[in-house]
């Protein structure tokens, strides 16, 4: 049988936002903690890596909803790892209202010495990775990993990274980004409209104290956000939308 994590999540009231449906960043958050276990069980986690001086630093995800989840719905996630791609780690994600799909998605990641910042090839895993039960399989086909730059964008606003945003690697948390770009949203306007996709980019990273200028540029269905530090570009966001 193809390998396959699978653990259902009990959802909270401040997982979902003013419409009583679940948050991006509440999404985002919830797909890679089901990654982490993923890992853990397959023996590249957060504890196998550390005493190596190694981590896993994810560098886009793409998401196609189907619909959205709504308040007093739990969700299972189901995660696996496709076969490494040169310095590239790619996993597939199903998430489920029962048995109902309500979204898919795929991330890539690269593994990373933690000490010198180098990316690291999958062989530095080991046995670990050449026992790994990859699978070939993918839950979505990703349109396009790379996001196009903002040409014409207008600043939304600026905000400074603190210390509830970061992680275990010092710098701002890949899901806490859904919330920073949901912030150039006003209600109004995305109570009018539904995600159909996203898609995120990590450039570069956000260590506590930096400043942020969150940009955005309209399209007609779909909206593009980036955020900048410094005269550096960190982050791309591309969401697409439907009426509501």
């Amino acid at each position: 049988m193809a390998y396959c994590n699978r653990k259902t999540y009990e959802l909270r009231y401040s997982d979902f936002d003013f419409k009583d449906e679940l948050t991006l960043a509440s999404l985002l958050a919830l797909v890679q903690e089901s990654a982490c276990l993923s890992a853990d069980e397959l023996g590249f986690g957060y504890d196998d890596l550390r005493p190596l001086g190694y981590g896993f630093l994810v560098v886009n995800t793409y998401c196609k909803f189907f619909r959205p989840v709504r308040l007093g719905e739990s969700v299972t996630v189901e995660t696996w790892p496709l076969p490494p791609r040169h310095y590239v780690f790619e996993r597939h994600y199903r998430v489920l209202s029962g048995e109902e799909e309500v979204a898919l998605l795929a991330s890539r990641w690269f593994l990373v010495d933690m000490r010198t910042f180098s990316l690291l090839l999958p062989e530095k895993l080991g046995e670990v990775n050449a026992n790994c039960p990859y699978r070939s399989d993918r839950a979505v086909d990703v349109p396009a990993w790379k996001i196009p730059k903002i040409t014409e964008g207008r600043e939304v606003y600026t905000m400074r990274v603190r210390t509830s945003h970061c992680d275990h690697y010092m710098h701002a948390n890949n899901a806490r980004y859904l919330d920073f770009f949901t912030d150039c949203f006003p209600m109004e306007e995305l109570a009018k409209k539904r995600v159909v996709s996203f898609s995120v980019a990590y450039l570069k990273q956000a260590k506590e104290g930096r400043e942020l200028h969150l940009l955005r540029q309209d399209f007609e269905w779909y909206t593009l956000c980036e955020a900048w530090s410094d005269g550096e570009l960190l982050t791309q966001f591309r969401v697409d939308f439907a009426e509501a």
